[in-house]
């Protein structure tokens, strides 16, 4: 989805630049005129999203691997691999296995904290694990397009989906995880982002029926070295 100006909704190359807001970083405008216009609406966000930007700088630097630790291997620019539907792709088995484990487990963490919502067969609603509703999340996960690596087969899933019954290891199908748990087992206070961004590319739609669009797009722009900023109005 290209990106395009919040005023005039007109995005490259029918404007020669976007630049984005210099106090959150997020909200894009092809020009200062079109900043002012957009300042009586965008003023009432625009505190929030720099909060929310924060998380970004608190994390690794662009040229840097995410995760730093918790996998065997982690990548660089995760969020533009997110958006391309690749994030996946270019990792270890293992690694690949545990990512998809916790992007379920903590997508369920979400819906049950936001929405209310637990599966009779998870450990929200009772069982003694999760692994039902994480074979379900497999099935939608090998119906979009590409986000798998070319690898994944039937026995790929099999061993995804034992790894996850294994005992006395982090990815435990057994056990709940808070956004303060991903953020010590990988060492990235935007890991849990990523997370939910695969999660939302899966259903379509983040806990509670919002979109993290937006967000997405700024990500992708800082790694690419593209958030420049309008001064502050």
């Amino acid at each position: 989805m290209a990106l395009e100006c919040n005023s005039c909704k007109k995005s490259p190359p029918e404007v020669a630049l976007l630049k984005r807001c210099a106090k959150c970083s997020t909200t894009p405008y092809c020009s200062r005129d079109c900043q002012k216009a957009d300042w009586k609406v965008h003023k009432k966000v625009c505190g929030k999203q720099a909060d929310a930007t924060t998380s970004f700088q608190d994390g690794p630097t662009t040229g840097n691997s995410s995760p730093p630790k918790g996998l065997e291997q982690g990548v660089i620019r995760p969020f533009t691999r997110l958006e391309n539907r690749t994030w996946l792709h270019d990792r270890s088995e293992r690694d690949v296995y545990g990512l998809l484990i916790d992007a379920y487990r903590l997508r369920v963490e979400d819906m049950y904290n936001i929405e209310g919502e637990a599966d009779a067969d998870s450990i929200y609603g009772g069982a003694a694990n999760g692994l039902r509703g994480f074979k379900r999340f497999l099935e939608r996960v090998e119906r979009c397009p590409g986000i798998l690596p070319p690898w994944w087969d039937a026995k790929k899933k099999k061993e995804c989906e034992t790894l996850g019954m294994t005992p006395s290891q982090w990815h435990d199908l057994r056990s709940a995880v808070e956004k303060s748990d991903i953020i010590e087992q990988y060492g990235d206070s935007r890991f849990p982002m990523q997370l939910r961004m695969f999660a939302e590319s899966v259903y379509g739609r983040a806990p509670g029926g919002t979109s993290g669009t937006a967000m997405s797009q700024m990500m992708v722009a800082m790694e690419q070295g593209k958030a420049e900023g309008w001064s502050r109005i």
